[in-house]
């Protein structure tokens, strides 16, 4: 029998590259059986990466990663692989199953036969009703995330890893698994920049600090961690502060008595060996996490008169399509936010639209499109980050295709990476980076908040404000939308 509140995970000294970039530096911290921690950290910092070297799939270049012995890790990542949207949802589960639960649910047998009772319990969990035979692709972006968060359950794991899963999550889905992860008994670490969320359930945070590559360990809820790293600022700005002021006025005695020559040199000298011990113990004050700069989203020029209209279009009722009609029309200037759960057909209208095949609307002819998928779907994994904003870039010269990258933190060595080798939240900024060298006439946005650092959402919502031709907001995040002027608002839920 385990012992309760043992330790289950610990870094020892992990350190970790990826080629000249140092992600680890020497982390140190330990997860104890029942507890549910917080792993936070500004976007590409590496907390997926610890992610990775929990499960055994990266190792550290130095230090040590211990797991208690037989513990069974199970993770739900960001999004779901391309290359599993095509399976069906019981092929996706049985795919996803460890190999120790396959083991012991077949019996010894090559197939899983009792999956499909597995599959439902997992699914009513996450409060999803899923056909077995019904695509993964055919599913909202938030039914995928309870999709995911279900794949994870059904291995039964010791220690559970969430990465954003509140992520294309309606209300509703936030609340359910909020209360999921309040009443679960097992270990649970979650990456998320939701503080509300992680409030109700979390004991502790781990923050990995960008700049030091360290790993900053806290007892409580985000609130606490905010409170803690301001007195911990404000007591190193004290003390550096009364430290310079004490090396000042050791240099100006320093240079007095080495000015008075004879045996004075040899005490300035004494002096100067203090004024360098006091320059040492000056502590590093912990940095900020950047945020991207202000930005504009320009609108397409000489785009005039209506731009799109909307007649009517399908939603998604008791598992069957319902017509409904509407008249929208959306001018430049106008804003137009669409609501409604997940799974009543948001993101296939706005697919619809985007791509000029909506039945029940018109789009101007010389309307050009930007569109913000939330699955970061019209990205090319294969292109790099400068070719990706080349393609998006139009007559912008190079030089300005850069500054406004290094607007959105992609400087460096991040403008020759694949965008495969990103992280979510920086494949977000690139998506916003190609919005502003694209200057839509309609601009289409599909859950932008989602992997975005929460730092960088006040700048984004100004933007969006700001944006002068038409658009349309799918978001799930009320505190986001409140600062977003909107002008016309359709409810799909509403007949």
């Amino acid at each position: 029998m385990a012992q309760r509140g043992e330790v289950i995970i610990r870094f020892d000294e992990v350190s970790f590259a990826y080629g000249n970039k140092r992600i680890l530096d020497a982390v140190d911290f330990s997860v104890r059986r029942g507890a549910k921690i917080t792993l936070m950290g500004q976007n590409g910092a590496g907390k997926s990466t610890i992610f990775n070297i929990i499960m055994g799939f990266l190792e550290p270049e130095s230090g040590a990663a211990h797991r208690a012995k037989n513990l069974a890790i199970a993770t739900a990542p960001q999004t779901i692989p391309r290359d599993q949207l095509y399976l069906t949802v019981r092929e996706f589960f049985e795919k996803c199953f460890s190999r120790a639960a396959f083991a012991k649910a077949s019996a010894g047998q090559g197939k899983i036969y009792d999956i499909d009772p597995k599959i439902d319990e997992a699914l009513e969990i996450v409060n999803l009703s899923a056909p077995a035979g019904r695509l993964v692709k055919s599913f909202s972006g938030g039914q995928q995330a309870r999709l995911l968060l279900a794949s994870a359950l059904i291995q039964e794991p010791d220690l559970l890893l969430l990465d954003e899963p509140t992520n294309n999550l309606d209300k509703a889905g936030i609340s359910h698994l909020r209360q999921f992860l309040i009443d679960y008994k097992k270990t649970c670490v979650v990456i998320s920049h939701d503080a509300d969320f992680l409030n109700a359930f979390t004991h502790g945070v781990l923050y990995l600090d960008a700049f030091s590559h360290k790993v900053e360990q806290y007892v409580g809820n985000y609130f606490d961690l905010v409170v803690e790293i301001s007195a911990r600022i404000e007591r190193e700005n004290r003390k550096n502060a009364q430290l310079a002021k004490k090396i000042q006025e050791n240099k100006e005695k320093a240079n007095y008595f080495a000015r008075k020559g004879g045996k004075m040199r040899l005490v300035a000298k004494k002096m100067k060996k203090k004024v360098e011990t006091m320059e040492e113990e000056k502590v590093d004050v912990r940095k900020e996490d950047k945020t991207i700069r202000s930005f504009v989203i320009p609108s397409q020029e000489g785009i005039g008169g209506e731009i799109l209209r909307l007649n009517s279009f399908s939603v998604v009722k008791n598992h069957k399509i319902a017509p409904r009609k509407v008249n929208i029309s959306l001018r430049k200037n106008d804003h137009l936010l669409i609501l409604g759960p997940n799974g009543i057909g948001k993101s296939t209208l706005l697919e619809a639209l985007a791509s000029g095949n909506a039945k029940g609307a018109k789009l101007a002819q010389d309307a050009k499109i930007g569109y913000y998928r939330q699955d970061f779907s019209t990205l090319n994994l294969d292109d790099s980050v400068y070719e990706s904003l080349c393609s998006a870039a139009g007559e912008y010269s190079e030089q300005t295709i850069r500054s406004v990258a290094a607007g959105f933190l992609i400087t460096g060595d991040l403008m020759n990476k694949k965008i495969g080798a990103l992280s979510e939240g920086q494949k977000g900024l690139l998506c916003f980076a190609r919005l502003v060298l694209q200057k839509p006439g309609l601009l289409i946005l599909d859950e932008p908040t989602n992997h975005i650092n929460f730092r960088h959402l006040p700048v984004i919502a100004s933007a969006l404000n700001e944006y002068k031709g038409a658009m349309i907001l799918v978001s799930h995040v009320p505190e986001f939308v409140s600062q977003i002027r909107i002008d016309q608002t359709l409810n799909l839920e509403q007949e």
